[in-house]
């Protein structure tokens, strides 16, 4: 995991975020980036203007923005909708258990992470937003694997090195279980589980982490996490299948 410099440059981290999330949602007003990146709306403006002046934007006629020809094209999850649709549910999330919760979704071999939602505890998992890190060691990533076929995941990972058949291990035990767990994989220290948030038809649109520092992380709570992460997915399932 990285973590953020300690110098960071405010402005860079601003545009190089509005540039990700181009690339998540594919189309944003300058409000809408205002209100996700934290900014005001001239600044906005301003971070947008130079994304279309180096290609990574493009302004519609519509005066939306869009990924630029630098970016390629936007992610095919209906990122917008589904982050509105699980926000109230993980700050309901976060207030039952105090841990960390974040909203992820995969993208090819990688899974990103589109919105993290901070628990007040002193030790904590921090804010996850904008991250990109490998599906397979990641507990929401690991969950939206299991739904793949065997084909399907050879094709992923064809040109991969990976244990792919360790993979399917892990994998049989999320489809069996309904959740997967990342046990310091990706950081030291930090334990997550993940559970998918499915559409409609039953395919998966993205999953919901709970990311607790791996010195609380209790294996007797797992079945409490577990209950909460699921009871929580469904009901972003239901506000997304309502008119």
């Amino acid at each position: 995991m990285k973590n953020k410099p300690v110098y960071a440059i405010a402005s860079v981290d601003h545009a190089l975020h509005l540039a990700q999330l181009l690339q998540q949602e594919g189309a944003l007003s300058v409000s809408e980036a205002a209100e996700l990146v934290g900014v005001a709306r001239s600044t906005a403006h301003r971070l947008l203007a130079m994304l279309v002046y180096r290609d990574l934007a493009t302004q519609g006629d519509d005066r939306r923005y869009f990924p630029g020809p630098v970016l390629g094209p936007a992610s095919a999850a209906p990122s917008m909708r589904l982050r509105k649709a699980a926000l109230p549910h993980m700050h309901a999330l976060v207030a039952r258990v105090n841990e960390t919760v974040s909203l992820q979704v995969r993208v090819g071999v990688d899974v990103r992470f589109l919105e993290s939602v901070e628990c007040d505890r002193m030790l904590r998992v921090g804010d996850r937003s904008g991250k990109v890190l490998p599906a397979h060691c990641v507990a929401g990533g690991k969950v939206l694997l299991a739904f793949l076929s065997h084909d399907e995941l050879n094709e992923l990972y064809g040109e991969v090195e990976l244990d792919i058949e360790r993979l399917r291990k892990h994998l049989a035990l999320a489809r069996r279980h309904g959740f997967a767990v990342n046990d310091q994989e990706t950081e030291a220290g930090v334990t997550a589980v993940g559970v998918a948030v499915l559409g409609q038809d039953g395919c998966p649109l993205g999953a919901l982490s709970l990311a607790v520092p791996s010195a609380r992380f209790d294996r007797q709570s797992l079945s409490t996490y577990t209950a909460v992460l699921q009871g929580a997915c469904a009901a972003v399932s239901r506000d997304l299948a309502a008119p």
